[in-house]
């Protein structure tokens, strides 16, 4: 991209114009870099430059971005105003302070931008300006001088310094008055000026033995600053040879963070006299306090040792100043450059500049999570730095600008695998020892909507007793969802669906929080055995996620219905008997109590005995068949006409019981049985008579039987019009209850089950038994001797022995 050059003019006493350059680079997320130059010195509020327009952004997608400056270094310096898009400076700034003597003295910072996230690199650099005078390590010095010292004497070697730099710094030096003293403006190897002073004239003591001179230092500032020292020479007797360095310069090197009295390098100075003036003295030409100086020289030998702290970060190389003296007063001055070798005594420095969390799991691989910044103050390879994560975690590591790093997403993300991340960087440097530094942060993840509630069944069953109060519980269901919050609260509903032609609604209901189903009617068992539900749980997503299940109902019978007894059949119009002839035998099968109870299981099982069992009873009932067979012969003391009470009870709790009375005659004829079941007395006129009535009788159930015939046919043909009306208006016909055929668990045998049907408004005459289950029905269920007593009874109605007044009915099953 093409170089964007902006000026600047500010007033210093002079006009200076300065230079800001913007370059922009493209990383894994949107990153540019630009460069701004200004004054220090600069008033609070000053304008350092408008980063929006020169980024091409508008101020309020900077605002809406929560765009804010990233730096450990400029943050007491520059500062943002997000309603201009402007950075300004927050504080004075000072480069001397900021930066020393190093050139060019810059601030670095980091400016992020989010939604999208943005990272932009801003270099600020602090220009100089003269406010800083040079100055003299001492303020006034004394030196001694022989009189015969030799006109191009060097009496000193002295430099001043300047927190300045470029043309602000120390530009030269001048000596006032001159005349028997001159200078020498040299450059050291540093870039450094210092001043040489030297005998310009041949002394005389007993003319002037004391001699004083000022040494300034001058600036290349506008307007120039300077700075001076006061120099008093004293002139001794005369001394002819001065000492001399064995070098006009040395050169050492000291390990950063060496002990204290570590020997950095020693210097020799030799001197040709004798004596005192032969003797040689070491030390720094100045007064100084040794607590700030970081090395010190034995003033006998000439040894340079350690005596303070060395860091190679703070000062990567000292110029020393070493004079060297004899007792005569005739010195000689060298300088000593000691560079100092970095040691990898730094660790790696992790900060943690944008952080977003949590991170949602349904985040695309790529997603930028976190953004780090790896500083180290060691140099060369000892500052190089490889940065990590640790490892098997969907996640990766990036390098986006220098010294940044960009944690990104990188795979798919499970909230329910796992619900948050500890991500430790590791920054490792590549110096001898390495040395390494780590940083731990939690992401944690949050929740989408992605799983469906799962019950803990496909299907479930349950039962409720028949006869249930309504709005009773009786089972409940539970579903489970993976997910958290919002996305785990589950809801269950009823599937709309229809049983018997009603919505299932109509019979059970379901709390939505809690899963229990309640019973919304009450049920029998005897119109509802079982029914089936589908239930949805549904999570409280967006989008809801849902799971069916259902659930099998089944109704359990309670003993609320009495046995019902099918034969023998009671009516108050005719009279059931049974004949047991006298010779029967023990064991003999009079007749047998059929009952049945609607009820199931145990609530259907029956039993069977009898009322008020005789002393020496006759009969007795099967109790589990309701056989009525003879205990005994028949004797002459037994009564003809016996009359038995059946009590049929089932084997519910409570249990529930029906009645039936059976007349039983002992006799071997019929008039026998007639004469015991006629109520009238019989008379000589009666007995005369009685032919009479017999055949007046027949004559009389001849024309009822015709008139029945009659009245049957016209019944029939009255009914066949009724159907058709039926099927053509089934709205019109009355309720007809169904009788069912079967009993699961009934006691009647399936050989003695009849089908028989009738509608609301049917007579008891009118139920009409219609086909057994099996032929073999009514060969099993005749007695023996009923051939015998069909034809004695035709053989008494042929002999009008049977009183017309008297109808005994018998009737087959």
């Amino acid at each position: 991209m093409p170089m964007k050059q902006v000026e600047w003019k500010y007033g210093l006493g002079c006009r200076m114009v300065k230079q800001a350059f913007v370059v922009f680079l493209l990383f894994g997320v949107a990153v540019g870099q630009i460069r701004y130059s200004i004054p220090e010195e600069m008033r609070k509020g000053s304008l350092v430059g408008n980063i929006a327009q020169d980024l091409g952004l508008d101020p309020t997608r900077m605002k809406k971005g929560g765009a804010r400056i990233v730096s450990d270094e400029s943050g007491d310096f520059i500062e943002l105003n997000l309603d201009k898009g402007t950075l300004v400076v927050k504080d004075r700034i000072d480069r001397e302070q900021l930066c020393g003597q190093t050139s060019p003295c810059s601030l670095s910072f980091e400016l992020i931008l989010l939604n999208p996230m943005q990272l932009h690199s801003v270099i600020v650099e602090i220009l100089d300006v003269n406010d800083n005078s040079p100055a003299f390590k001492a303020n006034e010095i004394q030196l001694e001088i022989l009189e015969s010292a030799l006109p191009g004497t060097r009496i000193l070697q002295e430099s001043a310094t300047d927190a300045d730099v470029g043309v602000n710094a120390l530009q030269g030096y001048t000596l006032t008055p001159t005349g028997i003293f001159n200078i020498k403006t040299q450059t050291s190897l540093s870039g450094g000026k210092y001043v040489e002073v030297f005998l310009n004239a041949a002394l005389d003591r007993e003319k002037e033995d004391t001699l004083i001179l000022t040494l300034t230092a001058l600036d290349g500032g506008n307007p120039q600053k300077s700075g001076s020292m006061k120099i008093t020479i004293l002139v001794l007797d005369t001394n002819d040879n001065v000492p001399v360095f064995t070098q006009s310069m040395y050169k050492a090197e000291v390990v950063e963070n060496a002990v204290r009295g570590t020997s950095v390098t020693t210097v020799s100075a030799s001197d040709a006299d004798e004596g005192s003036y032969g003797l040689v003295s070491y030390h720094f030409p100045h007064l100084f306090d040794e607590k700030d100086e970081p090395f010190t020289i034995d003033e006998h030998t000439g040894v340079i040792t350690v005596a303070g702290d060395i860091d190679y970060e703070k000062n990567r190389n000292y110029e020393l100043t070493i004079q060297a003296k004899d007792q005569g007063g005739h010195m000689d001055s060298t300088k000593v450059i000691i560079d100092v070798i970095d040691v990898n005594d730094n660790e790696p420095v992790i900060t943690l500049t944008s952080f977003s969390s949590p991170v949602s799991e349904d985040s695309p691989s790529g997603t930028t999570v976190a953004i780090i910044n790896v500083k180290d103050l060691d140099s060369g390879i000892n500052g190089k730095v490889d940065c990590s994560i640790n490892k098997n975690i969907p996640f990766s590591i990036q390098s986006s600008l220098k010294n940044y790093y960009t944690l990104l997403t990188d795979g798919h993300l499970d909230r329910e695998k796992n619900s948050e991340y500890n991500i430790t960087f590791t920054a490792v440097d590549k110096g001898e020892p390495h040395l390494a530094s780590n940083k731990t942060i939690n992401i944690k993840v949050s929740d989408v909507n992605d799983n469906a509630p799962v019950f803990a069944q496909s299907s479930y069953s349950a039962s409720i007793k028949e006869n249930n109060p309504a709005g009773m519980s009786f089972f409940s269901v539970s579903a489970r969802d993976d997910d958290w919050n919002q996305n785990a609260r589950i809801s269950y509903f009823l599937i709309d669906s229809e049983f018997n032609g009603n919505p299932i609604s109509s019979y059970i209901s379901v709390n939505a929080d809690s899963g229990v189903l309640h019973a919304v009617r009450a049920f029998d068992y005897e119109q509802t055995k079982s029914f089936k539900v589908h239930i949805k749980a549904q999570d409280g997503g967006s989008p809801p996620l849902a799971s069916n299940t259902t659930l099998q109902i089944a109704v359990l019978d309670e003993n609320d219905n009495a046995p019902q007894v099918l034969y023998p059949v009671q009516t108050s119009s005719s009279m059931v008997a049974e004949i047991v002839p006298r010779s029967a035998d023990i064991g003999y099968l009079v007749t047998k109590v059929v009952a049945v109870d609607v009820d199931s299981g145990q609530n259907a099982w029956l039993s069977y005995k009898l009322q008020k069992a005789a002393d020496r009873p006759l009969f007795e009932v099967g109790a589990q068949n309701g056989e009525i067979r003879t205990v005994r012969q028949v004797t002459d003391k037994d009564a003809v006409k016996q009359k038995l009470t059946v009590i049929v009870e089932d084997n519910g709790q409570p249990s529930r019981s029906a009645t039936v009375t059976v007349n039983v005659a002992v006799a071997d004829s019929f008039p026998e049985v007639l004469s015991e079941f006629t109520e009238f007395t019989h008379d000589k006129d009666y007995n005369n008579n009685l032919t009479f009535f017999l055949l007046l009788a027949l004559i009389v159930v001849s024309i009822l039987f015709i008139f029945s015939v009659i009245a049957i046919i016209s019944v029939k043909i009255y009914r066949w019009r009724q159907r058709k009306l039926f099927y053509k208006s089934a709205n019109n016909l009355p309720v007809i209850p169904y009788y069912p055929t079967m009993y699961s668990d009934g006691t009647l045998h399936h050989t003695y089950n009849y089908e028989m049907c009738g509608t609301t408004d049917s007579r008891m005459t009118d139920v009409k038994p219609m086909r057994p289950y099996s032929q073999s029905t009514l060969v099993s269920l005749s007695r023996p001797g009923t051939v015998q007593r069909q034809q004695k009874q035709q053989q008494a109605a042929d002999a009008d022995d049977i009183s017309p007044e008297v109808r005994f009915e018998y009737f087959k099953y």
